[in-house]
């Protein structure tokens, strides 16, 4: 199966890192641009070893955390470790697709101990981004089991089979693909094509690593719409500034140039630190470059970490 070809229900793919690599270069034109500079990565073990460098961590989760509903080995130690050292170790992940109380049980589940406020997903972002736009009627596309918490307020009808609500709603919101089809997508093309209405995507995120693979994310479908559509979406997480700024609210006063997030995908999360002027680190040993070449792919990108870490 191709990229977006999962079942429903689970939307794992049979894709390669390098196809989602190369998934990710197609769509450069609509990520944040990137200046040109002589940085090189230094290399480092763990996260322990950048501790007297920076005072507040940024971590994405899938890939850093966890792949899928695993904890990576010594991790949940790593963070507390960081916290105890004083460093303020925070969350920002495009995890669009679940209610913010959900996540904090997933994460104290696997052995995290992470206050709400100290959690900045995507999905968050998105709302804080909707301004004079929560009075529409949106299409949603997200799993009907993961709920509508922190969606009380909109007026929402869930996307499926029936043509109706894809050409009665004012707007469409993507923000979770674990049920989405084939067959969905293409009502939702013809329903743009027919009356181009606007698109808020709360997961940029084309793939993402889980334990047998990767599953496609709202980001592919978004991508999909825009090539096909010429609606041009909008994007709210990484590697979009928007959410760094939602995190920098919450963090108060800081130097940026303290400030570190540790991701393991160049198109999202480095690419999103520079965007938002703070250091970066990339994780090689998990996530999306696990076994895969992690020099050839930062060249090629010219995505340049500050540091290429070999694990949390």
């Amino acid at each position: 199966m191709g990229v977006g070809q999962g079942a429903g229900g689970n939307h794992l793919t049979a894709i390669s890192a390098e196809q989602a690599f190369q998934a990710y270069e197609a769509v450069r034109h609509r990520l944040p641009a990137l200046g040109a500079d002589a940085r090189t990565s230094r290399q480092a073990g763990t996260l322990a070893d950048l501790a007297d460098a920076f005072d507040v961590f940024l971590l994405d989760a899938f890939g850093v955390l966890n792949i899928g509903e695993t904890a990576i080995p010594g991790t949940p130690e790593r963070v507390e470790a960081l916290k105890a050292a004083g460093k303020r170790v925070m969350i920002v992940s495009n995890a669009a697709g679940f209610p913010h109380a959900a996540l904090m049980e997933k994460y104290t589940r696997l052995g995290y101990d992470f206050a709400p406020e100290d959690v900045i997903t995507s999905r968050a972002t998105l709302l804080a981004g909707m301004n004079g736009q929560r009075g529409l009627h949106w299409g949603l596309m997200a799993t009907r089991s993961t709920g509508l918490r922190d969606l009380e307020g909109l007026t929402l009808t869930y996307l499926e089979e029936d043509p109706g609500p894809y050409a009665e709603v004012d707007g469409f919101l993507m923000v979770g693909s674990a049920a989405w089809t084939e067959e969905r997508q293409a009502l939702l093309e013809a329903a743009l094509q027919d009356r181009p209405r606007p698109v808020l995507v709360g997961n940029p995120d084309i793939v993402a690593p889980r334990e047998q693979g990767f599953s496609t994310e709202p980001g592919h479908f978004a991508h999909r719409l825009a090539d096909r559509t010429g609606v041009a979406p909008d994007f709210f997480g990484k590697p979009f500034t928007n959410i760094f700024d939602l995190a920098f609210k919450r963090l108060g006063p800081v130097d940026k140039s303290r400030v570190l997030m540790v991701g393991d995908s160049l198109h999202t999360d480095i690419l999103g630190a520079r965007s938002a002027g703070v250091g970066s680190a990339l994780i090689a040993d998990y996530g999306f470059f696990a076994g895969q070449d992690v020099g050839s792919a930062i060249a090629r990108s010219g995505i340049v970490p500050d540091y290429v870490v070999d694990r949390p």
